[in-house]
């Protein structure tokens, strides 16, 4: 899974916060190509040909191991380069990984995050890990207006949303922290 681009232009004097200025390379949102979906909070992972892999970043100087599949070539400014590893039960640090993939009653190839009680601190509030189907919950926005996303992720209590082109596979996002808006904590849910 390849990192995504933001759906605006980050501020140049505070590169965690956006403008209300589309990327260029995102104007298919706003022409209309996109299905809005709910970003979850948590780590990506992957069935594939129905085996469990979890994201692996081979940023510089990392090694990376003989059986990763890159997701996408190496960035060449920050070094990030994205592979999926394959997850192994007998590893203590798959541990919660297997607990989401044992949980999920149809096992389909595709891409999920994983959340849960040992995920993140658990913003997502569950009570058990579990693997969600990326693109799973879908939003029906009238407007992809800039201060009418702000608004929606200010209302919210989510991550973001994660925009999918309707037919090419392109992806973009957009944080509620790219408007400088937390979640809530865990002990005012």
């Amino acid at each position: 899974m390849k990192k995504i681009s933001t759906l605006f232009t980050k501020d140049p004097n505070d590169l965690g916060r956006v403008i209300d200025k589309i990327n260029a390379e995102n104007k298919w949102v706003i022409n209309g190509d996109a299905i809005a979906t709910r970003k979850f909070d948590g780590t990506a992972v992957a069935i594939i040909n129905g085996e469990l892999f979890k994201r692996f970043d081979a940023k510089k100087g990392r090694a990376i191991p003989v059986d990763a599949i890159p997701c996408q070539d190496a960035d060449l400014i920050s070094g990030h380069h994205p592979h999926w590893l394959k997850c192994n039960r007998s590893k203590s640090e798959d541990k919660f990984f297997f607990e989401g993939f044992d949980n999920l009653k149809t096992k389909t190839d595709g891409t999920y995050e994983l959340c849960g009680p040992k995920v993140q601190g658990n913003p997502e509030k569950l009570e058990r890990h579990t693997l969600i189907k990326h693109g799973s919950e879908v939003f029906d926005f009238s407007s992809f207006a800039f201060d009418d996303l702000r608004e929606f992720l200010s209302e919210n209590d989510i991550e973001g949303i994660v925009f999918h082109h309707i037919s090419d596979g392109r992806m973009c996002k957009l944080r509620k922290s790219d408007f400088g808006i937390k979640r809530l904590k865990l002990e005012e849910a």
